[in-house]
This record gives C-alpha cells, sequence and structure tokens, in this order.
C-alpha cells in the first residue's frame, strides 16, 4: 500500500489533484501527514490524462485504428461519475516538444512525418515505413502522435514528481514505433519514452505489455539495459504481426533476462492467460523490484477483436490490473491496441474504475460487450464469460504450459527463481 510522507502545503497545493485521506501521526516528536489509502488496493491518486484536441484528428476512414477511443472512453467514465469525487482527478495534457521526441527518434524520421504530412513523401519516407496500409499518411498526423506523446509523458512527470499513484493515457500504448521506423499503427513510441523518462531519473522500469501484438519496438529499445525490464504477453509471432517475441528472446549483454515473452496460442481464453500472467509475472516483479510500472493495455486481446485471436473477456484485464496494484509500486498506464472501438473504450473504462479501487461493484456487471457482439450494456462495464469447449481448453492449456516452461528455463535461473 502507498503510505507517503507529505507537507501540508503539498497536499493543499499539488495542482489541483485530489488527494486521499490524510491523518495526522507522531514521528520523532514531530507531526506529519500520512496519505492514508481510501480505495481496494490503497491508490489514492489517480489521474486520468486526455486532451480534447487529440479528438480533431483522426487516421483515414479505411484504417482500423480508431482514435476516438480514449474520448469514449472518457464519455462513458463521465456518465458513471468516474472521472470526479476524492482520489481521482482529470490532467489535460499538451504535445511532447521536439527535443523530447528526439531522445528516442532520429531527426530524419521526425522530419519525414511532417514532410509526408504536408505532400512530399520520398523514398527514404517510404523506407521508414510511412504511406503504407498500416501507418498511412493523413493530416495532422505528426500532432495527433506528439499529443499522444504528450499525455503519457505528462503522467511519467506526475509519477516522478509524486503527484500520482497511478497515471492512465488511453490514447496512449503506440509501442511498434522505432527511432526511425513507423510501424503497426505507430508513429512515435510514446511508451518507450516514457520508460526511457522514469529510467534518466534512476527509476528501475518494469514494462508490461498485454497487447495481442509483441510489444516489439519497447523491447529493442532496451533490449541490452537491465534497468528496464520488459515482458510482453501476446498472441504468438508464428500467427500473428509483428513476428516476434518468442522465450528465446531475453536480451543481450547487460540485458540479458531482462527482456521476457510468452508468446500465447490463439484461442486463449481468460483462465489460461491469467495461469500464463500469474506464473511470469509476479515473481519476476518481485525479484526486479522495480521502482515504477508502465503498463501498456492494448484491449485486442478481447474476443471478436477483428485483428486478434485471443479469446478474453475484460474481466481479465481487471484481474490483470489488480495484480499489479498488488506490487505497490506506482503505475504508469496506457492504452495501445484494440480494433473494436466500442468493446475497447468500455475495457479501458473498466480499467480506470479498477485503478479507482471500484472493481468490485455490481454496477460494473452487466450484459452487452463481447458476449452480445455490441457496445451496449444494461447496468455494467463487465463482460460475461465465455464458455470454452473442453478439446480446444486441453489444445490451449497444453500450448500455455510449454510457455510457462520456456520462460522459466530462459530466465528464472537469471533472477534467482
Amino acid at each position: 500500500m502507498f503510505h507517503r510522507s507529505v507537507s501540508v502545503l503539498d497536499a493543499d497545493t499539488r495542482g489541483g489533484l485530489y488527494y486521499s485521506d490524510v491523518s495526522t501521526t507522531n514521528s520523532g516528536g514531530g507531526k506529519r501527514l500520512e496519505v492514508v489509502t481510501v480505495n481496494a488496493r490503497g491508490f489514492g491518486r489517480s489521474i486520468f490524462l486526455h486532451s480534447p484536441e487529440l479528438e480533431a484528428y483522426s487516421y483515414p476512414e479505411d484504417n482500423p485504428f480508431r482514435t476516438e477511443r480514449a474520448a469514449m472512453t472518457r464519455e462513458i467514465l463521465v456518465s458513471h461519475g468516474m472521472l470526479s469525487g476524492r482520489g481521482r482527478a482529470e490532467h489535460e495534457a499538451s504535445a511532447a516538444e521536439r527535443d523530447v521526441l528526439e531522445k528516442f527518434h532520429v531527426r530524419r524520421y521526425l522530419d519525414a512525418i511532417v514532410a509526408a504530412e504536408g505532400g512530399q513523401l520520398d523514398i527514404e519516407g517510404l523506407q521508414m515505413g510511412l504511406g503504407t496500409p498500416d501507418c498511412p499518411v493523413f493530416r495532422g498526423m505528426y500532432e495527433c502522435a506528439a499529443l499522444a506523446c504528450g499525455a503519457t509523458l505528462t503522467g511519467a512527470h506526475l509519477i516522478l514528481d509524486g503527484r500520482a499513484d497511478v497515471a492512465f493515457n488511453p490514447a496512449g500504448g503506440h509501442h511498434h514505433a522505432g527511432p526511425a521506423t513507423a510501424s503497426g499503427f505507430c508513429y512515435v513510441n510514446d511508451v518507450a519514452l516514457g520508460c526511457l523518462m522514469l529510467a534518466e531519473r534512476h527509476r528501475r522500469v518494469l514494462y508490461i505489455d498485454v497487447d495481442v501484438h509483441h510489444g516489439d519496438g519497447v523491447q529493442d529499445a532496451f533490449y541490452d539495459r537491465s534497468d528496464v525490464m520488459t515482458i510482453s504477453l501476446h498472441q504468438n509471432g508464428r500467427t500473428l504481426f509483428p513476428g516476434t517475441g518468442f522465450p528465446g528472446d531475453i536480451g543481450v549483454g547487460d540485458g540479458r533476462g531482462f527482456s521476457v515473452n510468452a508468446p500465447l496460442p490463439p484461442g486463449t481464453y481468460d483462465e489460461q492467460y491469467m495461469r500464463a500472467f500469474g506464473a511470469i509475472v509476479p515473481p519476476l516483479a518481485g525479484a526486479f523490484d522495480p521502482d515504477v510500472i508502465v503498463l501498456e493495455l492494448g484491449m485486442d486481446g478481447l474476443s471478436g477483436d477483428p485483428l486478434g485471436g485471443l479469446k478474453l473477456t475484460n474481466n481479465v484485464y481487471a484481474d490483470i490490473i489488480e495484480t499489479i496494484m498488488g506490487f505497490g509500486k506506482p503505475i504508469l498506464a496506457t492504452g495501445g491496441g484494440g480494433y473494436h472501438p466500442g468493446n475497447t473504450a468500455r475495457a479501458w473504462a473498466l480499467a480506470w474504475c479498477i485503478f479507482c479501487g471500484e472493481g468490485g461493484h455490481d454496477d460494473l456487471v452487466g450484459l452487452g460487450g463481447i458476449m452480445l457482439e455490441n457496445t451496449d450494456w444494461i447496468a455494467g462495464l463487465r463482460d460475461r464469460v465465455l464458455v470454452v469447449e473442453a478439446v480446444e481448453a486441453g489444445e490451449i492449456e497444453e500450448a500455455v504450459s510449454d510457455t510457462i516452461r520456456a520462460v522459466e528455463a530462459n530466465v528464472f535461473a537469471i533472477h534467482g527463481l
């Protein structure tokens, strides 16, 4: 649980953010204020990051990536009264500055994005992944990417300054972009930059990626480093883009054992996903002992997602968040994939409720979502449990067991497990 001593001035004036209950305690003969948690897991300051300016930009109509998902999430939360009150608040973010983006992305790549937006896309720009079906050229593409990145970096600042225990940017999570490449709908890698910012301030960072696609861009950024551990649970790369992220990919040099990959078979359902997550993430998190956790919450693992092949309900993401919150570390969370906009927005809204300690309420459980293959719901955000055929379940269980054994064999001993 978070118990953080603050001064009276801090408690009264920090950016208008909500704090949980405070109690006066005596320590060494003097008085101090200690934050006392108000939600189920002790996260008293949860900040929702959103910029209304993002709503002005959109990918081309025929592209499956919908920027409006973040605004949809916010609308759901407003309707549930979940963006105000003690312990939670909104925070508007501005676009990331060019010099900040250049901490990860090379200058000529950022120049190419701006040039392409202005109608000048040359061979080098094409080789950088611009102008493809996944990463099309559209008006405002640079501004859109910089705004989404700026929100994630604002969250990192809030955590570093002690003003948030959880910061959630549903518009972020662009984990495929490389230093000089656009890939998988991603132009600017906000999560890699967020991890870099935290690491520059001497924080040990645990990056957990639960997108259906492997978080290749973030893994590559830290493949030879030991101050950032990356763990990605994703659909097997032999069956899905980007075709990477196998158990033997564990890092090099100082980073050996700090890149962890758990590829899962198509059809993986809640129980087996959580079995893999529980077997891999908590032991490694305990051994690594991070100062902060960065969580990429792609929702394209939901059953029926047009680009993914897993069969998850949004309950598994609620369970993941509960588990991670139990580690007692600050969390910088982002969105990511999710190509059924309605179901994705509902899942992110549920995630926010869990961050705020509201996950056990009956009014979060209802009808709709992936079970009924629609985005209408009655009195709730959670999905119904899906039924899995016994034969299919047995095959998936065996494949998940193979992945767990491979991860344990490849990295556990390196961390004394």
